[in-house]
């Protein structure tokens, strides 16, 4: 049989534990890391200890690692064979273990209703031979099966089937034959019932009832056991396919230079084998046990092997301390004129390009703007470390972990494992650096704390009628920056050849660590990261020399929208959804792809960026 082959990207980001998966004959659960398959060559260790001490930390904070563990970060298991024995993967659980039967009953009611009636049945109920495929009806004829659509949930994360028998029942016991009866065409919850042979029956709109479904056991049948801390959550439907049933929570950065010689640089490649040392005899022994420890350190002291090992065990903790926004902007604006190193190895390589090079003609759009960064080659790693059903965790702007964490509303993906899944991906990009001194003049301008206040109140109304203010209002500076974003990636991509989807962004509206309140930390990384080198070919740095023209285009789309009026004299505080948390922003001009975007197309205004026909006066950039 074809074993079934996910990405190593789609385990991190779409169907990492915890997440349902429709294989071509049944929905399954990907189990939790305990049961994936890390045999030796089975996967290959990350290296990015900024990023794992980051998350190591708020583990250990909220009691899900052990103090004296340290963690790592690995690759999904790969799908290679291993000496001739079954390749490594992922184990699943068949979830959920309710079916419905393929043959269906077609009827018609009066008035030309199409009803069909199709037999509901258990997975132990299921023809054993050929992989419990089909269901045997009382005749002797065999019929295909598909997985009910519906499970059951709560906000904790925790997933069980519904107890189809007792919702439509109650406390009576009956072994009757149940059906799943569709009504028309509309999908509407009124006219999908489940029925049973003994007369009763139960819409799906009066499964939607609040407690209709019972109390949360806390099943978490990815890792095989129920919460220790039990569960009093109402249990709320889910459907199986739809997009709230996992929210991964993944922690991104991008890697730093490495160090500035040789055996810096080969400490850092090979951390996890020296992590642990303690001494520089420690350093030895780890020699002489490891023949390729052995082979990259040759020529090395044991005493300088383990010095350099101390003092990049002390830069990490130091980058690991800040939010990783902060180290990066600080790389990325220093200035430099070049930034890492032109190798093969290299995990940064980027360029301070001089002004000539990207603004000759001193376009006015480009006055707000310091300077212009080509970055040439990077590594973006992304590691899984929690997930969310129902509603995404919120974000943070400044590269902090959401304040959804793993013993909290997160659900957890092992039992006690002491590494975490992470893929690594390499591309190019530009970073634009603004000047913050242009940035503190627009935001004192006398329309624009109109705006602002407006911005302001449309969040206050979507946090009122959720009642969650867990995801921050990132502030005006980043709306602007994120709105700009998203108008560059998409004239970028009509330039480099790359497709709009493959683009991603990370926004930099940091503030002084001094004075929390004072953004001056302000700039874009737009950028392509994909396995393999094929992120790395040039299309999107060979733009740097049109930028300023390209910033001209993508300003002038943005004067008149295809949905204004209505787009530009939208009221964010007259919404009641995320349209609350836009100005001026729909998908006429300023939505994209939300694997795109950092922050799930929230917080948009392109009239903080250009005058749009409803003149605020508010636009942060002249055309003129």
């Amino acid at each position: 049989m074809a074993r079934n082959l996910q990405r190593l990207s789609q385990l991190i980001t779409t169907f990492g534990p915890g997440a349902m998966l429709d294989l071509p004959t049944r929905s399954v659960l990907i189990g939790g890391l305990e049961r994936w398959d890390m045999r030796e060559r089975a996967f290959t260790a990350i290296d990015e200890r900024r990023l794992a001490e980051m998350i190591e930390r708020n583990l250990k904070k909220t009691g899900r690692l052990e103090e004296t563990r340290t963690l790592s970060l690995r690759t999904p298991p790969l799908a290679v064979d291993i000496a001739g024995r079954e390749p490594p993967g992922v184990a699943v659980t068949v979830f959920p273990t309710w079916f419905v039967c393929e043959a269906e009953a077609q009827t018609t009611e009066g008035g030309g209703i199409d009803t069909r009636r199709r037999r509901l049945v258990r997975w132990q109920e299921l023809n054993p031979a050929n992989g419990r495929r089909q269901f045997e009806l009382e005749s002797g004829k065999k019929v295909d099966v598909t997985p009910i659509r519906f499970v059951a949930g709560c906000e904790k994360g925790h997933l069980q089937d519904i107890d189809w028998r007792r919702v439509v029942h109650g406390p009576t016991e009956c072994r009757e034959a149940m059906w799943l009866v569709e009504r028309g065409t509309s999908a509407d919850p009124r006219d999908t019932l489940v029925e049973c042979d003994c007369g009763k029956s139960l819409s799906l709109e009066q499964a939607f009832a609040p407690h209709r479904l019972g109390t949360c056991r806390g099943d978490r049948p990815w890792l095989g056991d129920r919460d220790p801390a039990g569960c009093t959550n109402p249990l709320r439907f889910l459907t199986r396919t739809a997009t709230n049933t996992y929210f991964p929570q993944i922690a991104t950065v991008i890697s730093l230079p490495s160090g500035e010689d040789a055996l810096s640089r080969l400490v850092q490649t090979h951390f996890d084998d020296l992590a642990a040392a303690r001494s520089a005899e420690d350093i030895g022994l780890a020699r002489r046990f490891n023949r390729v420890l052995a082979a990259s350190f040759e020529g090395y002291a044991d005493t300088d092997v383990f010095a350099r090992l101390q003092l990049f065990n002390a830069q990490v903790q130091q980058d690991a301390s800040a939010p990783p926004r902060l180290a990066e902007f600080a790389v990325f604006a220093s200035g430099h004129p070049v930034i890492g190193e032109n190798l093969p190895e290299s995990k940064l390589f980027a360029e301070t390009l001089p002004r000539e090079a990207w603004d000759a003609n001193h376009a006015p759009v480009c006055r707000g703007i310091r300077s212009l960064v080509a970055v040439h080659r990077l590594r973006e790693v992304s590691c899984l470390y929690g997930f969310t059903r129902f509603e995404a965790a919120p974000t943070s702007t400044d590269g902090e972990l959401e304040d959804v964490q793993l013993a909290v509303d997160g659900a957890p993906l092992s039992l006690g494992a002491d590494w975490l899944p992470a893929v690594e991906q390499f591309g190019e990009g530009l970073f634009i650096h603004f000047d913050e001194a242009a940035i503190t003049e627009w935001l004192g301008r006398e329309a624009v704390g109109p705006r602002a206040r407006q911005l302001l109140g449309g969040y206050e109304r979507w946090a009122e009628l959720r009642g969650d203010r867990r995801a921050p209002n990132p502030g005006l500076v980043y709306t602007m920056l994120h709105s700009l974003s998203h108008v560059l990636m998409a004239e970028i991509a009509l330039e480099c050849g790359y497709p709009a989807s493959a683009l991603k962004e990370r926004i930099y509206a940091l503030a002084n660590p001094l004075r929390r309140n004072h953004i001056d930390s302000c700039g874009i990384l737009v950028y392509t990261a994909t396995s393999g080198n094929q992120g790395t070919l040039g299309g999107l740095v060979a733009t740097s020399a049109r930028f300023a023209t390209i910033l001209t285009s993508a300003l002038d789309r943005l004067e008149v929208c295809s949905n204004d009026p209505i787009c530009a004299d939208h009221e964010p505080a007259s919404s009641a959804d995320d349209r609350a948390l836009h100005g001026a922003a729909c998908h006429g001009c300023l939505l994209i792809a939300e694997t795109s975007c950092e922050n799930r197309n929230l917080f948009l205004d392109r009239s903080l960026l250009v005058e749009t026909m409803a003149g605020l006066g508010a636009g942060f950039f002249s055309l003129d």
